[in-house]
């Protein structure tokens, strides 16, 4: 009877050992479309002397490495990819003017046309400009979820930044290990 005991007993055992085992993380990999050359943005702040908002056309530049936004005045700046800390999605949920508007009626149930409501679709460069040595984080605004998330990862690949969910990142330099004096 106690050898039956202790059999079952390792066998009860051994499968929470099998359960407890690590597993491997699954890698998941976005099948995002190729981002298009140029795409309309707008460019809503965050560069270095230029503080108007700006309707304008977003193009990847792949023979001078850099990203460029032009108006229909010309071109009004660039961003080398090698000045590229930091690039991710950021998608907010405000209310709509319609929705504001109305639920500001004073009329029964027109505070129900609060919850309308609208997703801004944003792309974050932080930068490290070159000309000014100066950290920015600069945000333009896109149409749809997936130019977004193409763009995110055309700039990550073409900048060749590491990739971390959805954002693309530079990783920091080793430090040099320098021998200490004794």
């Amino acid at each position: 009877m106690f050898r039956i005991l202790l059999i079952s007993l390792f066998a009860f055992l051994g499968v929470f050992s099998v359960a407890a085992q690590p597993r491997p993380i699954a890698v998941e990999n976005k099948n995002a479309k190729p981002a298009p050359e140029s795409f309309a943005a707008k460019y809503e702040g965050g560069m270095f002397g230029y503080s108007e908002k700006f309707e304008g056309t977003l193009s990847f530049d792949d023979v001078n490495e850099r990203l460029a936004f032009k108006t229909a005045k010309g071109e009004i700046f660039s961003i080398p990819y090698d000045s590229l800390l930091v690039v991710y999605p950021q998608s907010q949920s405000v209310s709509t003017t319609a929705g504001s508007v109305i639920s500001a009626i004073p009329v029964p149930g027109a505070g129900l046309a609060g919850f309308i409501r609208e997703k801004r679709r944003y792309l974050i460069l932080q930068i490290n400009d070159p000309d000014t040595d100066i950290r920015a984080a600069v945000n333009f605004k896109l149409e749809s979820k997936e130019l977004l998330d193409s763009v995110v990862a055309a700039l990550g690949a073409k900048a060749k930044l590491t990739q971390r969910g959805d954002a693309y990142f530079r990783p920091k330099a080793k430090p040099k290990d320098t021998p200490v004096p004794n």
